[in-house]
């Protein structure tokens, strides 16, 4: 199970209405805010794909001018990565292999994109699989 805070941002005079909407809404649980619009809610999912869907969610409230990611926990996911890692080559296949199209090679880096996240969370939840573990 992983675990998230999430800052929210909207305008004073949205505040009040973003917080009933975040109430009301299914995918997270609300916390505090402030008078300068700064909303704090936790997220859950079982892994970092749902927790990014449920963060579009968010985003698609009205209102809603920013929601970020500030903190993350993961209960087993943390430790299932540790043992995959771990239990794995050091140096990766794909960086020992002199057949590979350097043109197809997907850079996933940027975390200020929400599309290269989402790429990244789902090739991330399915590690395992592409190793072949």
């Amino acid at each position: 199970m992983n675990i998230s805070s999430i800052v929210v941002q909207t305008v004073p005079e949205h505040l009040e209405e973003v917080v009933e909407s975040l109430k009301k809404c299914e995918v997270c649980d609300y916390h505090m805010h402030d008078e300068k619009g700064r909303i704090i809610i936790t997220i859950e999912g079982k892994g970092v794909s749902e927790e990014l869907e449920k963060l579009r969610v968010v985003e698609d409230i009205p209102f809603v001018y920013a929601a970020d990611m500030q903190m993350a926990y993961s209960e087993d996911e943390l430790d299932e990565q540790i043992d995959f890692i771990n239990n794995r080559d050091i140096v990766p296949k794909i960086l020992n292999d002199t057949d590979v199209d350097v043109d197809k090679v997907v850079y996933n880096g940027d975390m200020k994109k929400r599309d290269d996240m989402v790429a990244f969370a789902n090739q991330f939840d399915s590690a395992k699989d592409r190793e072949g573990k």
